[in-house]
């Protein structure tokens, strides 16, 4: 969510409020290395001293804006009527939504709890795709009439062309960008190369950011990949670029995103790209993407195979960078500014 925040802050000349992050339980020595300490220290972060932070802050500004949902519990802290939200998807609610398909414990819920019903006071809130929309309003969880849409955009970086040009030597990799939580299917995303590798031995995987868990290390040396697969942590954007502009495919087959933007930046990159299809990434890709069906594996294998031996079959680069274009920082700007201008010509 730093991208987003830098990206207003770029066109907008607005200020970042961000407290010094507080390391408790990170200090003690041994404790310090557990998840557990990570994730308490994130919590108290979060909970107690962003919202005691921004109390300080109230009479400072006429509009505040929260670029994560997940952090609308500071709402609370702020003035409802002047303050908006960026709502990217619903799994921050999922255990309040649909408790039987994402149950979670008394506390976890509680939470939750708290930063919806943060996000529900707020003025205004932001939605990057209509599908997002549907969602909200088939879980009537924000009134229509507060909904803007305020698409993302596409950075600069991925807007210049590599200076760097392909060895048609070089061995072919297949990209993945994004996290490794369970909705981006990691496990079909390793499945998926292994079969690959059957048939283009040569054939590697880069993967940039998450850290995978322990069920991936386990897909990872059954499959015996580990050699095959280059993993990156926090690149910077010029770097991400060049690696978009040199793969072969890049994929996303996850079973669910609020917007997907690893598929508009491939696309700006002229990359080709395959991805799981339902109505974001449709909605996101257009006919820019090719489309195979969530988690089936032998669908992907086939596509990925067909698109290795013969390139031209994925639809053509002029087409791939005018969707891309369609998706700029500038427009998401003006969009989220012209809301709160509306609200401080309301309040007067």
């Amino acid at each position: 969510m730093d991208l987003f925040a830098e990206m207003l802050l770029r066109e907008t000349g607005g200020c970042r409020l961000s407290p010094t992050y507080r390391r408790r339980l990170e200090r003690i020595p041994v404790l310090g290395r557990s998840r557990f300490a990570r994730n308490t220290d994130r919590l108290l972060n979060r909970h107690f001293d962003l919202p005691r932070f921004l109390r300080d802050k109230v009479r400072q500004f006429d509009c505040f804006h929260v670029v994560d949902h997940s952090y609308a519990q500071v709402i609370h802290t702020l003035p409802a009527e002047r303050t908006g939200v960026y709502c990217h998807d619903l799994d921050t609610f999922r255990c309040l939504l649909e408790p039987t398909k994402e149950p979670r414990p008394w506390w976890f819920r509680k939470m939750a709890q708290r930063i919806l019903t943060g996000m529900q006071r707020a003025a205004v809130v932001f939605y990057s795709t209509f599908a997002v929309r549907e969602q909200i309003e088939r879980y009537g969880v924000i009134e229509p009439a507060r909904l803007v849409h305020a698409p993302c955009g596409v950075s600069d970086e991925y807007l210049v062309p590599s200076a760097s040009e392909i060895d048609p030597n070089s061995e072919p990799f297949l990209l993945h960008v994004g996290s490794c939580i369970p909705r981006k299917r990691i496990d079909v995303l390793l499945t998926v190369f292994a079969q690959l590798r059957q048939r283009h031995p040569n054939l590697r995987l880069v993967k940039i950011g998450g850290e995978w868990s322990n069920e991936q290390r386990q897909l990872l040396e059954q499959f015996q990949l580990g050699e095959w697969i280059e993993h990156h942590v926090g690149l910077d954007r010029r770097t991400l670029a060049s690696y978009y502009q040199r793969a072969a495919v890049v994929l996303l087959p996850s079973e669910a995103e609020g917007f997907g933007l690893p598929v508009i930046e491939a696309l700006a990159c002229g990359a080709v790209v395959v991805a799981s299809d339902f109505p974001v990434l449709r909605e996101v890709g257009g006919e820019a993407v090719i489309y195979q069906p969530v988690g089936n594996i032998p669908a992907w294998v086939d596509c990925i195979d067909r698109l290795l031996k013969a390139p031209n079959l994925a639809p053509a680069i002029a087409v791939r960078r005018q969707q891309a274009a369609r998706f700029t920082w500038q427009a998401h700007a003006k969009t989220i500014l012209s809301a709160y201008e509306r609200l401080v010509d309301e309040a007067e």
